[in-house]
């Protein structure tokens, strides 16, 4: 993206080493410590969204590869959820660490998969993997005193379904608590991101993790749906989309199964009149452009107190104008591509609409590559909570402005949406923002900041975001017999 003043720093590239990872040019799927072919011998191709680039061909699994992934992880749990706490622990720490000796690779690799910038990747996604890992391995011989009652026991098999936006990062939020309480695992990664959970699966056996206790099945819906059916799955844990979440609430009803749902979300981020208007300015472009948008506690939505609504967005459009949209593995890109063609058709959508129906469109002046997925950072003012821009999540870098007079006007506005995942709020008294996040019906609230993240803290939220938290000691119920 190109700066818009006469006057601003330009900077020459700094692209990453393309060198660092070494893609093969298939993968099977991860069953029983090894890599198997899947049944049929089907496969797929998984492509780079910033070039689209053919990165590898990936095994599609069948149902019965699905039964051979959850019967070699029953077959591991009895042993696997035998051994001592501190045991499991020493394998937990051992993943841990390997992900940090291989965080350069790892993040150069989930750049090339998935899009995001490198600079997303290398600092904020795989040190967030790691800690999760030494988060929970110091869980794992604790358990008795987690506040579960004593001797709480592990589910059995887990059967964990992931989306594209945080591949690793969302293998790690559910594989770490899973094997610290015991269970075991079939994991199944979205579709256009297989990548970093194969090579999860060979520091799975650089680690020395026995045989069966995570098994990785790859594909589109269908292996996804039939694991999350298996009837020897004891848990389904579930990132994604909320049209299916409910199919998946569908299918586990009636049955014994655990659920934990992490859905979409439209989150409010609230500004005050007393807010620092520069940092508030930061929070909104990490709220709303991290990760291209695509990202489910997304700030899609900015309510600015109605004092200061010129001010914070003559602010808000120049500091989008220093933005720069390009090659991801650049260390100076801020925005990088759209994960798919499917997903950036869809936000193409609801963008058209947004301007369709009446809201008023901005973005800075930005050239878009010729190959790949992308999108240019948009802001719509203008809108009304009747906009399907205010009321849809978009998971796209489009962010919807509205404004507000009262506090209890701001609640209202962030309250009035199907979705209740996140929120922030921006004002320098304390006072003002406990009452109004006391009344947000948010599973995360920030204060003076956004899309901030840690291992100790839980995450989930309510409404149509879905049910369970994932994170902190909170996580560790989600896997326990209690």
């Amino acid at each position: 993206m190109a700066p818009v003043s006469a006057s601003a720093f330009e900077y020459a590239p700094a692209p990453e080493s393309r060198s660092v990872v070494d893609i093969a040019p298939s993968y099977g799927l991860f069953i029983d410590g090894e890599f198997t072919d899947a049944t049929g011998g089907k496969v797929f191709k998984t492509v780079s969204p910033s070039t689209e680039e053919v990165l590898s061909e990936v095994a599609e699994a069948s149902e019965e590869d699905v039964d051979r992934a959850v019967k070699a992880a029953r077959k591991a749990f009895e042993k696997w959820s035998a051994l001592p706490g501190a045991e499991r622990a020493k394998y937990l720490f051992r993943i841990a660490r390997i992900i940090q000796e291989r965080s350069r690779e790892l993040a150069v690799l989930e750049t090339l998969d998935n899009g995001k910038p490198i600079k997303e990747t290398r600092d904020a996604d795989l040190p967030l993997v790691a800690a999760h890992f030494f988060y929970y391995a110091g869980w794992a011989d604790k358990l008795d005193h987690a506040g579960f009652g004593a001797s709480p026991r592990p589910l059995g098999v887990a059967g964990q379904v992931i989306p594209w936006n945080f591949p690793l990062l969302m293998l790690a939020w559910k594989i770490a608590p899973a094997l610290a309480t015991g269970n075991t695992v079939v994991l199944k990664p979205a579709e256009t991101t297989p990548l970093s959970a194969l090579f999860f699966a060979d520091i799975c056996r650089q680690a020395g993790l026995p045989k069966g206790v995570v098994n990785i099945v790859t594909g589109d819906g269908r292996p996804g749906a039939a694991l999350v059916a298996h009837p020897d799955v004891n848990k389904v844990a579930f990132t994604g989309s909320t049209a299916v979440g409910k199919a998946i609430a569908r299918t586990v009803a009636g049955t014994r199964k655990k659920l934990t749902l992490e859905l979409g979300g439209k989150g409010a981020n609230i500004v005050f009149d007393d807010a620092p208007i520069d940092q508030a300015v930061e929070g909104i472009v990490n709220g709303i452009f991290f990760n291209q948008g695509q990202v489910c506690c997304a700030g899609s939505r900015l309510i600015v107190q109605e004092s200061i609504q010129d001010e914070l967005l003559d602010a808000l459009k120049r500091r989008l104008s220093t933005l720069r949209l390009g090659d991801p593995l650049d260390k100076n890109t801020d925005i990088g591509a759209i994960n798919s063609a499917e997903q950036l058709a869809r936000i193409t959508a609801l963008a058209d609409a947004g301007e369709a129906e009446g809201a008023e469109r901005w973005s800075p002046a930005c050239e878009l590559p010729d190959a790949g997925y992308w999108f240019a950072p948009t802001l719509f003012t203008n809108v009304t909570q009747a906009h399907t821009i205010a009321r849809e999540e978009i998971f796209g870098p489009v962010l919807s402005v509205l404004s507000f007079r009262t506090p209890d006007e701001a609640v209202a506005k962030a309250n009035n949406t199907q979705y209740g995942l996140s929120a922030g709020i921006w004002s320098e008294k304390g006072s003002r923002i406990l009452a109004v996040a006391s009344k947000l019906r948010a599973g995360v609230v920030w204060s003076n900041t956004f899309n901030k993240f840690d291992p100790t803290s839980p995450f989930g939220g309510y409404k149509e975001s879905g049910f369970g938290r994932e994170g902190g000691r909170h996580g560790l119920e989600a896997y326990l017999d209690v």
